[in-house]
């Protein structure tokens, strides 16, 4: 079964949905719309990544963020938090959220992998360049980027983390050009071999531009992926549309299977 991660921004500047959000009561009715969808998981952010963002304080990140996870987290929502502060991360685990999400798998912050290893929380780990997101050079993206992600799983070990909880993200347009997102779609296998469960995370972003000049209309695009990286072995899909993506995962189901869902 291939998950669904349903995007949740409760942020201004966030590159698709910033602003929709801007009070916890209407983030969480929307978490709970986006549970009755069909998503297995809602992620909760409260920074944006896109490139450029401004990196707010992890304070004011929790202000947005912890009301909302208690609300949903009330409501039945399996909630994961997307974050790169190691406080946050923490006080989401206390308010109960499932997982953390952090796009930098550790590099952001020092005490990251402390603290995921202390309060037992699953991981998301995104493969990231850190600083070096701007130059996005490689021999082979694949095996480099699967050869970097062994090297933090290294670290997390050192660290004392179950390496049972930890899901890993190719980190599709973090330090990628766009041919480097689809040779690592195209070679999910080849990440699999770290022998973890994999999130793929190409909802409405750049590289899908040529199926659609806006955001929103990558829809489409996404859910032929998100299909296809079911068909792959990926363990989630990280999304915006809900909707698009359970009909698409149906069909790839059904495909496989020999009968209708």
């Amino acid at each position: 079964m291939t998950h669904i991660v349903a995007i949740l921004n409760v942020t201004p500047d966030s590159f698709s949905d910033g602003g929709r959000f801007d009070s916890a009561r209407e983030a969480v009715a929307e978490g709970i719309r986006l549970r009755d969808a069909g998503a297995d998981l809602v992620d909760v952010g409260g920074e944006s990544t896109r490139p450029g963002a401004a990196r707010v304080s992890p304070e004011e990140e929790q202000d947005r963020v912890i009301p909302v996870v208690r609300g949903l987290v009330a409501a039945r929502v399996e909630v994961s938090v997307d974050t790169m502060n190691a406080s946050t991360a923490r006080a989401a685990a206390k308010a109960g959220a499932s997982i953390i999400n952090d796009v930098t798998g550790g590099l952001a912050d020092p005490d990251m992998l402390r603290v995921i290893a202390e309060t037992g929380i699953p991981y998301i780990a995104s493969h990231s360049r850190g600083e070096t997101d701007a130059e996005p050079r490689y021999d082979d993206v694949v095996t480099d980027v699967r050869n970097e992600l062994r090297y933090r799983l290294a670290e997390m070990a050192v660290y004392g983390i179950d390496p049972a909880r930890v899901i890993l993200d190719p980190g599709l347009g973090f330090a990628k050009t766009a041919d480097h997102n689809w040779q690592l779609l195209s070679r999910l296998d080849e990440l699999a071999t770290l022998g973890h469960p994999i999130l793929v995370g190409a909802s409405r972003k750049r590289f899908l531009a040529p199926w659609g000049e806006r955001p929103e209309q990558r829809d489409a695009a996404t859910a032929v992926i998100s299909a296809l990286a079911a068909r792959a072995g990926a363990w989630g899909v990280r999304v915006h549309d809900v909707e698009s993506t359970r009909l698409a995962l149906g069909v790839e189901s059904a495909w496989k299977n020999g009968h209708a869902p």
